[in-house]
């Protein structure tokens, strides 16, 4: 993880391999952005007919290196993209700093130290800086030669080492408060990054419920973990139908925050993630091409497991529990056959029209378990349907819920931290698509408005009076392209930072 640090030293003086500016884009050509005032006036005041001359716009995720000035101890200035200059005496938002952080933090790979003159107005800024860097410089390269060693998997170069973060304040306690922030949720995304990554043959769910166990211990969290007899035994009939198939049986692991004696009256959320730690569609196989990137399905429930620790290390007056539903859908001579009815661990009765339908069936277990508990609200989290990124496409999540302010305040909350999300109704008519003959009802129902079929679904059940949310990934959690901004290729760990500022906002009395 690279090193941040809060520099009150001028741009001139710091020694570091490069020195990040941020450049915005005008409506006459690129427009020098507060922090660069130094590098401008050692070009005479002419930085940005520089940078223009060598192509620049100011443009969102560009970037254009040029020499430093006589003078300056850092040998390259890197101008970054802010996107759209601020109107008149406004403010660059939170996301545009986070992004250009994040895209000078991934070019730098393989730099020691980098001083960053990104605008920075107050604490909250100095925060969102300080995410960028951090998530900007991830790399996964665990499995690469040589990658324990720190190498980057792409281009063979080390992640960014150190970067010095100018114009803040050591001594303040709002801008210290927001660095440790800063580092304790990025740090937690990048572990769900991770946990994402991981191929499916080193992360089963015994595998992943054990790494809970690990991070439990380290920061005081409860842990409790249901293995395939403890199900048996308390009839979670979704997620042991949806295991059958494989040689490892799943596990339901409840995760618990609990804030300092104290605060202990303070309201209670749970969070319900979706761990499928692949995904081969059972016996409703995948067809070819669909099979590669299914090691992703357990993004929400890594999502959730980063959410509990990060609020465990803000301290943050909350309950917050995480329901991790774990388990591997593959074919095989003991696997739930399309036909085959499930008793749920609600005691509903469901028909399995289609086995690839599967994170339903483990959420719905696990849902029910968690409304037990009587929380103040729920929020699952999954890589849920195809349908979902039709609609939406790949960098945007369906928001879906029993209660519509609360749909709306995560869709505030997801959007605030950069984190682009849209609402979704759950309309009545398609309901009786759920209908079974057999059975209470089935895992399937109409094809058209799929992703708003699975919510109903997932609704049934929830407890009654619980108010509850759902949160539909599958379009997010993992990015094929090529990186942008602080988002890296392979997992994103997208959703964690809605959860961590739902968490913030009902400690702080911002939610009814």
């Amino acid at each position: 993880m690279t090193a941040l640090t809060l520099s009150t030293a001028a741009a001139s003086g710091l020694r570091a391999d490069a020195l990040v500016v941020g450049v915005a884009k005008g409506a006459g050509g690129p427009v020098v952005a507060p922090g660069a005032e130094a590098v401008d006036t050692a070009y005479d005041g002419t930085l940005a007919t520089v940078l223009e001359t060598l192509g620049a716009s100011g443009a969102e995720g560009e970037v254009t290196k040029l020499p430093a000035p006589a003078g300056f101890k850092a040998p390259v200035v890197v101008a970054v993209g802010l996107g759209a200059e601020p109107e008149e005496d406004g403010a660059y938002s939170g996301e545009a700093l986070r992004r250009a952080a994040g895209t000078a933090a991934r070019t730098l790979a393989g730099s020691r130290k980098a001083a960053f003159a990104l605008p920075i107005a107050d604490a909250a800024d100095l925060g969102a800086v300080a995410e960028g860097v951090l998530l900007g410089a991830y790399a996964f390269d665990a499995y690469k030669e040589n990658g324990r060693a720190g190498r980057n998997a792409k281009n063979g170069k080390a992640p960014l080492a150190e970067a010095a973060l100018l114009g803040a304040k050591p001594r303040d306690k709002a801008h210290k408060a927001a660095l440790a922030r800063a580092t304790a949720v990025a740090e937690e995304l990048n572990r769900a990054r991770d946990l994402v990554n991981t191929p499916p043959n080193d992360l089963s769910p015994q595998a992943f419920a054990a790494f809970a166990q690990t991070a439990a211990k380290e920061h005081g969290l409860k842990i409790q973990v249901l293995d395939e007899k403890a199900l048996a035994k308390g009839g979670y009939g979704g997620i042991l139908g949806v295991g059958a198939g494989s040689a490892t049986p799943p596990r339901l692991v409840k995760l618990s925050y609990t804030p300092a004696k104290g605060a202990r009256s303070a309201k209670h959320l749970a969070f319900v993630g979706k761990g499928i730690t692949y995904d081969s569609g059972g016996i409703s196989l995948k067809p070819a091409g669909h099979n590669e990137t299914m090691k992703c399905d357990m993004a929400g429930a890594a999502a959730v497991f980063a959410a509990v620790v990060a609020a465990a290390r803000l301290e943050l007056e909350v309950n917050v529990t995480g329901w991790l539903a774990l388990a591997e859908n593959m074919p095989s001579g003991s696997a739930t056959r399309p036909g085959d009815v499930l008793r749920m661990f609600s005691g509903k009765t469901v028909e399995v029209l289609n086995t690839d339908a599967e994170g339903r069936l483990v959420l719905a277990d696990a849902l029910w378990a968690a409304s037990q508990e009587e929380p103040d609200a729920i929020v699952d989290v999954a890589t849920l349907t195809g349908a979902m990124m039709l609609a939406l496409g790949s960098r945007t999540f369906g928001v879906m819920g029993n209660d519509e302010a609360f749909r709306t305040a995560l869709h505030v909350a997801a959007e605030e931290v950069g984190e682009p999300a849209w609402p979704m109704p759950l309309p009545e008519h398609l309901r009786k698509g759920l209908d079974s003959p057999t059975a209470d009802l089935a895992n399937m129902g109409e094809r058209m408005g799929g992703g708003l079929v699975a919510g109903l679904f997932l609704r049934e059940f929830v407890g009654e009076g619980i108010t509850w949310a759902h949160l539909d990934i599958a379009g997010p959690a993992f990015n094929e392209g090529a990186p942008f901004g602080y988002t890296p290729k392979g997992g994103t760990g997208t959703a964690v930072r809605t959860l961590v500022r739902l968490a913030e906002l009902t400690a702080a009395g911002d939610l009814g």
